[in-house]
This record gives structure tokens, C-alpha cells and sequence, in this order.
């Protein structure tokens, strides 16, 4: 218990001094995102993913509160997937490439024997898909990063249940140094997770919740898990409907996320990443309750109800402007107006009304006219100011 507020307290600091060291190097290398409205360094995930391994680590090292094998193998895994996000931040790497190798990493993670080999190829598609998840959360400001908090102080205490005690102290470590970089990264960002954080948050919480669930009945594991990451799941599923109901590809970035939704509803920057908070707090802890057998696994019923409806009702904000060539929402295209043929000289209808303005044959010659006028203003006695 003590090592585990000493950890989590160095873990707090740590992160959040790291974080302001790494962000000159991370500006002079470019590396920023450049979606938003000014450049935000994407090093805040290199911070976090130093941090969590270093704290866990010396406790595994020392002997206080030993990893083990499986749970040790989950953190390299995790580590791996960090790697990768930041080789993704650095060379802009296909979206591809980064799902298949974070697929790989969790399948050599995944521990076979308590799940089952069904079981296991699904937790590696579940952590796969939690991973991505994250890294579509940091699009705003604060909002991967008050997810990951809520996520990973629920799965410890679902790992601490499982007497887990060595992951649950490396989900504490998890917790504090995405608190410390909440510092930085709070609206306005000074610094962002990037792939990197996202990954290795994503990755870590998902496989750590596959962990505490091995063994257990896989409907009532099922449950668990969705309830876990119930805010992650409902931002795929949203961009994922948005974009096949809009006709776009759905690897083409947007702003249809959720967070981006609730800035169309009129909520401030802080505002979307607190209600997304207060959102995954229930969901987290009826998923907590679950685990620990304090509710009936119907429970979760009402978190999927809720996420199906907090869909139904986002997916009706507009976020995609009109396509390209098509006028705006709700006009109605009227009759298509003659082009003049070439040659044509185009007048204003007023000097097209008048008498003179046209000849005998029709055709409009408004040159005297233009003439005319020109004779006036020279005529004219001439004034010059003094300079």
C-alpha cells in the first residue's frame, strides 16, 4: 500500500517534469501535430510510457511488489506499441502498418491457457481496437488523457480484487502520469499523447482488463470489458457510422469525433473533456461493480443502452460540410442560366433597358455611353490638392 502511493506519487511529478523537458526537443524535430490550430508537441506519450515502465520496473527489480511473468510480458507488449506509435509520429506511417503491428504485440501477450484459443484471438482483436481507440481521443484536448485516469483507477481495482497487486500498482503508475501530463495537456494543450501515449495507454488498460477477466465466464468477461471502455468503443463506433452514412472513407480523418460533437452542442474545450470524464466514471464503475459481483452482469444493459442512444442523438450533429460541387443543405438548385456565347459583351441590366442601349439587331453596344461619360470627366475643370 505504501509503495503504491510512493509510486504513484513519483510517477505524478515525474511525468509532469519529463513532459516540459521533452517538448523543445519535440518542436525542434517537428514533431507536432498540425491538425489543430497551432503546432502541440507529440511527446507527451513518451513521458508517460518512460515513467509508467520505470516505476513498475524498480518495483519488479526490487522485489516490493513483483510483476511476474505474464504481467511483465503485458507491459514490454505495451512498451512495443508505444514504440511503434512513435516511429507513426515521427515518419507518418500508413494506418495499417500500426494496427498490424499493435495486433502482433498483443497476440504475443495474450495468455492462451485461462482464455482459451477463441477467447485469445478475440482479447488480441479487443485490445487492438481499444489501442486505435485511444489514439482517436487525442484529437482534443484533454480527453484521452481524462479517459485513460478514470480507466486505469478502475482496472486496478478490478486487478487488486484478482490480488493482482503488481499490475495494479503499474496501472496506478499508469493513472498518476497521465494526471501529471494533464498539466501540460489541458485546453489550451502545451503538449499532446500522441500515438505514442495513445497506444501504450490503450494497449496497457486493454490488456490488463483481459488479464483480470481471464478465467472468469467469457458472456460476463464480455460485459466487463465493454463497460471498461465504454467511452473509447462509442467514439469508434460513432466516426465509424458517421463516415459510411456520409458516403466518406473511413480512414479519412475529420472532425467527427466525440469530443467534437459536444463542441457542435456548445460546450467549451474543458466542458467536452469533463462530461467525456463523467461519462466513463459510470461506465467504469459499473463495470467495477461487476467484476467484484456487488451488481448482476445485466447491469451493463444500461451502459449499452445509453452508449445506442448517445449515438442515435450525435450522429444527427452535422460535422461534414456540403460535398464539393453541391450547394448548401436545404437549397434547391434553380434553372441553369444561359452562358453568353464568346464575343458577347455583358452589360448591366439597366443599361441594357434603355432604349439605347441596343441595335437593330439586337446586340448591345454600350460603347458611346462608356464614351460619353469619359468626355464628361475630362471636361471637367481639374483639382488638385495640396500635399
Amino acid at each position: 500500500m505504501l509503495y503504491g502511493i510512493a509510486a504513484a506519487t513519483a510517477s505524478f511529478l515525474l511525468a509532469a517534469l519529463l513532459a516540459a523537458l521533452l517538448r523543445a526537443p519535440a518542436l525542434s524535430l517537428a514533431l507536432v501535430d498540425r491538425r489543430r490550430r497551432r503546432p502541440v508537441p507529440l511527446s507527451g506519450g513518451v513521458a508517460v510510457a518512460l515513467v509508467t515502465g520505470l516505476v513498475a520496473g524498480v518495483g519488479d527489480w526490487t522485489g516490493v511488489v513483483p510483476l511476474g511473468p505474464a504481467a511483465g510480458r503485458l507491459l514490454l507488449g505495451a512498451l512495443a506499441a508505444g514504440a511503434l506509435g512513435l516511429a507513426a509520429d515521427l515518419w507518418r506511417l500508413r494506418r495499417r502498418w500500426v494496427v498490424a503491428g499493435t495486433a502482433v504485440a498483443a497476440a504475443c501477450v495474450v495468455p492462451y491457457g485461462e482464455t482459451g484459443p477463441v477467447a485469445g484471438v478475440l482479447a488480441v482483436g479487443w485490445i487492438t481496437l481499444v489501442a486505435a481507440a485511444f489514439r482517436g481521443l487525442d484529437h482534443a484536448d484533454g480527453v484521452a488523457g481524462t479517459v485513460g485516469v478514470v480507466t486505469a483507477f478502475g482496472v486496478a481495482a478490478c486487478a487488486a480484487a484478482e490480488l493482482r497487486d503488481g499490475l495494479a500498482v503499474a496501472l496506478l503508475a499508469l493513472a498518476a502520469a497521465l494526471t501529471g501530463l494533464l498539466l501540460h495537456n489541458w485546453h489550451p494543450a502545451r503538449i499532446a499523447l500522441g500515438a505514442c501515449g495513445a497506444l501504450f495507454t490503450g494497449f496497457l488498460l486493454a490488456g490488463a482488463a483481459v488479464f483480470t477477466r481471464a478465467g472468469h465466464p467469457p458472456a460476463g468477461g464480455a460485459a466487463v470489458l465493454f463497460a471498461l471502455t465504454a467511452p473509447a468503443c462509442l467514439d469508434v463506433v460513432l466516426v465509424l457510422l458517421s463516415r459510411r452514412l456520409a458516403g466518406r472513407p473511413v480512414l479519412r480523418a475529420g472532425p467527427d469525433h466525440l469530443a467534437h460533437r459536444l463542441r457542435r452542442l456548445g460546450l467549451t474545450p474543458q466542458g467536452a473533456a469533463v462530461v467525456v470524464g463523467a461519462v466513463s466514471c459510470g461506465a467504469v464503475l459499473t463495470g467495477v461493480l461487476v467484476h467484484t459481483g456487488r451488481v448482476g452482469a445485466p447491469a451493463v444493459w444500461w451502459v449499452a443502452g445509453a452508449a445506442a442512444a448517445a449515438v442515435a442523438g450525435l450522429l444527427r450533429v452535422r460535422v461534414y460540410g456540403p460535398r464539393h460541387g453541391a450547394g448548401a443543405q436545404g437549397r434547391v438548385p434553380g434553372p441553369a442560366r444561359p452562358r453568353p456565347t464568346r464575343g458577347a459583351c455583358r452589360v448591366p441590366p439597366e443599361v441594357a433597358d434603355t432604349p439605347g442601349g441596343a441595335s437593330s439587331r439586337g446586340t448591345i453596344f454600350p460603347v458611346r455611353q462608356a464614351r460619353r461619360a469619359e468626355e464628361d470627366q475630362v471636361s471637367a475643370p481639374l483639382r488638385v490638392r495640396n500635399g
